[in-house]
């Protein structure tokens, strides 16, 4: 019998959830894309700590961490005391309270170039309205985007020829691309220039290259376009001032999301007040109208003001990227021993690279070959993989990355690693991945 077969035959509950939801929700029965599965993924009762359970009763060590929003893992009891308490206050009043004072007061102390702040209730939000505020202040219209960066589903954020999407507006290049972003910043027809944090993919599965993300901000001022960085997935993950601060980084405008709310669902974007200021009310001049039902409601905001408190001196970040490193040492050890052209790479986000070797992974988890085809490639094993580690107890985010949290301890990942050398092996056995290419 396949692990498959094993895997369809000891989670009959998720299975017949699965075939249930069939019947609600379009996208195979899932209500995001990335919990697709094939056959099906387990359906989750509870979780805790760097733990969740699923509906079988079966235990897994936790790599998805709500989307990379739980670095403080589920559960955090600083964060459940604000929620419990506020909830006994009110949910949601549609009036201004202190709570959003304090929580901006927070994160303009974390993050040098917040001069203002801005709250909705997502990520994507906050880089639309990062979209809009550009095109007032610069009366542009065009976006310029780089390739594989992802900022949300949204019409002028997703790839180009998504089916339905309008973005005539809209032009994206290649990354590490110096002269062709000059070449587009100089026609002086573009509003904004988009960046993920870390680089494309969940915090740079293709990272950024130093020398071409600290370009960007320069040549855009140069030519007039205004610079959004998007953290959502880095920002307060990476370190106290995001990524952009460990790369000392000053964009105009930054987007914030998952970890700035420890969990909760809420965006921020921040940036130089003259931008931001396109949100001031004014007489016999134009200004945008900021609503959002869910904009820095209580709940929201009393986890947002717990979260950026703990997150705020760096040292949970330390310790999440000692992990990460540990992971990377560990795993690429066990990986060149068995044989496996396998590598893991990245910070407290942790890649799996399937390519060719074109050498080992450095000490600061770049990925071991610096050409971006090689590092995308191989999605369809990944996700095969995914469903093996699952079989053997690991939740991953669909076998291409594993999100770590400040719960995740060393035993917790030898035991990850000790299962990805035998998931390999099963998959291989089983024939769902082929022979793994020889190191070059």
């Amino acid at each position: 019998m396949s692990i498959i077969d094993e895997f369809v035959k000891s989670h009959p509950q998720s299975k017949q959830l699965h075939e249930k939801a069939l019947n609600h929700f379009a996208a195979n029965g899932a209500t995001h894309r990335s919990r697709m599965w094939n056959p099906f993924g387990p359906y989750m009762t509870h979780a805790l700590g760097c733990k969740i359970w699923d509906v079988d009763g079966r235990e897994y060590i936790e790599y998805r961490n709500g989307h990379g929003a739980l670095i403080l893992g589920h559960g955090y009891p600083t964060i459940i005391k604000a929620i419990q308490d506020q909830v006994l206050k009110g949910t949601h009043y549609s009036a201004s309270h202190e709570l959003e004072i304090e929580w901006a007061e927070l994160i303009k102390s974390m993050v040098p170039t917040a001069e203002r702040v801005e709250f909705f209730a997502c990520g994507q939000e906050a880089n639309m309205m990062g979209i809009r505020i550009a095109r007032a202040s610069t009366g542009r219209t065009k976006i310029l985007r780089f390739k594989d960066n992802f900022h949300g589903w949204a019409d002028e954020l997703v790839d180009p020829s998504t089916p339905g999407a309008v973005n005539a507006e809209v032009k994206v290049i290649p990354m590490h691309d110096l002269k062709m972003l000059e070449e587009e910043l100089t026609t002086a027809q573009y509003a904004i220039v988009l960046t993920e944090g870390g680089g494309a993919r969940m915090a740079g599965q293709v990272p950024w290259e130093p020398y071409f993300i600290r370009a960007v901000g320069p040549m855009a001022k140069k030519y007039g376009t205004i610079w959004l960085l998007d953290e959502v997935v880095t920002g307060f993950r990476d370190g106290p001032a995001g990524w952009g601060g460990l790369m000392a980084l000053n964009p105009d405008l930054t987007s914030f999301g998952k970890s700035v709310a420890g969990g909760m669902p809420a965006g921020a974007l921040t940036g130089r007040a003259d931008i931001m200021g396109m949100l001031t009310p004014r007489v016999d001049e134009p200004w945008i109208a900021h609503t959002g039902t869910w904009n820095a409601m209580p709940i929201v905001c009393a986890a947002g003001v717990a979260a950026c408190k703990i997150l705020k001196d760096g040292s949970v970040q330390k310790q999440v990227n000692e992990m990460g490193a540990y992971m990377r040492q560990t795993g690429n050890k066990a990986l060149q021993e068995y044989g496996y052209s396998w590598r893991l790479y990245g910070r407290s986000i942790i890649h799996i690279y399937f390519g060719p070797v074109d050498f080992e992974v450095d000490s600061v988890g770049n990925p071991p070959t610096k050409d971006i085809k090689k590092m995308l490639a191989g999605n369809i094993e990944k996700h095969k993989l995914g469903v093996y580690l699952l079989h053997h107890g690991i939740h991953t985010h669909q076998g291409r990355q594993f999100i770590l949290s400040i719960a995740h301890t060393k035993e917790d990942i030898d035991k990850t690693i000790n299962v990805l050398v035998k998931a390999i092996s099963d998959a291989m056995a089983d024939g769902a991945i082929g022979k793994l290419p020889a190191r070059c």
